[in-house]
């Protein structure tokens, strides 16, 4: 057999001996997508590269990492700060924000494909039962922590004729709009669907014409005409030029592995976040509230 050292792709036989670890694990990690691994014609083959920096990574907590896959609910002020990272740090590291929804994204930190998971599943006052049920349906919940990001104003996006008709939140549901609604899983939706729930009324009452995949996508078909309301936060709105009705606050918060809190690249996010500038471009998008921003606010200690 060659040595670990000249190998490219290694077998399951190999990582088992490479790792001192039992083969069968082996086999059980790789299908939980715990170790970095691909199957070819039924057999897994494990990139040795990729091996060592998972090990490397389980040694110094993911401190020595060169990426932070960032992924689940949409958000402008991370999606611009994210990209203000990666201006700084240019081709030496990878920070990257994919929208993907709550659940979505918390499937794929689950399943080790991401770092960082974002999720508003539920107001200010519900966060603590709302996000922690959550976040107990995943079977690796008992690894991640739960940081705060900040707070937001959630409520109704609508075209910007159509706002002074909108002040009696009942007199909604008796309009016939178009309305933009969010994929399954999706926080926003979640919201649509309890805010409907109080009122009797279910997504499927609704005059609904177009699915978003995210809050962007929603704001831009509202502004497109192609549909007359949806929900999502206050930012999305203004940033369009859309109106917008509150109608709660949010908890935006992160969800990761424990070890990644201390990653150098995270660590930087959430000192922009403190940053005064970051404070300006926060009140200029509309409706974010920073403090306590970075608190650990969940452990399953």
């Amino acid at each position: 057999m060659s040595e670990p050292s000249e190998l490219v792709y290694m077998s399951a036989k190999q990582v088992a001996e490479y790792l001192d670890l039992n083969e069968k694990k082996v086999y059980a990690m790789a299908n939980e997508r715990m170790l970095p691994a691909t199957k070819i014609t039924g057999k897994w083959l494990f990139p040795k590269i990729l091996i060592d920096r998972w090990v490397m990574d389980s040694c110094h907590s993911g401190m020595l990492s060169d990426r932070m896959l960032v992924t689940g609910s949409d958000d402008p002020l991370l999606s611009m700060l994210v990209a203000r990272l990666m201006a700084e740090v240019g081709s030496r590291e990878l920070i990257s924000y994919s929208a993907t929804g709550s659940r979505l994204g918390l499937e794929l930190l689950s399943k080790g494909y991401a770092d960082i998971c974002t999720l508003h599943w539920g107001s200010v006052d519900e966060r603590n039962i709302r996000h922690t049920a959550l976040l107990k349906g995943y079977p690796n919940h008992q690894q991640w922590i739960m940081v705060h990001g900040y707070n937001r104003q959630q409520g109704l996006i609508v075209r910007p004729e159509l706002l002074h008709r909108c002040q009696e939140e009942d007199n909604v549901l008796q309009q016939s709009w178009r309305w933009v609604t969010r994929q399954g899983g999706a926080g926003s939706q979640q919201h649509l669907e309890h805010w409907l729930m109080k009122r009797g009324a279910t997504v499927d009452s609704l005059n609904s014409v177009l699915m978003a995949f995210s809050e962007r996508e929603l704001a831009g078909h509202i502004a497109r005409n192609e549909a007359d309301i949806g929900f999502g936060c206050q930012a999305v709105a203004q940033e369009s030029g859309l109106g917008f009705v509150p109608l709660l606050t949010e908890s935006f918060d992160f969800v990761m592995p424990q070890g990644i809190y201390f990653r150098r690249q995270l660590q930087q996010l959430f000192k922009m976040l403190l940053n005064p500038g970051t404070r300006q471009m926060a009140a200029q998008l509309g409706g974010y509230d920073l403090t306590d921003c970075g608190q650990i606010i969940w452990s399953p200690q």
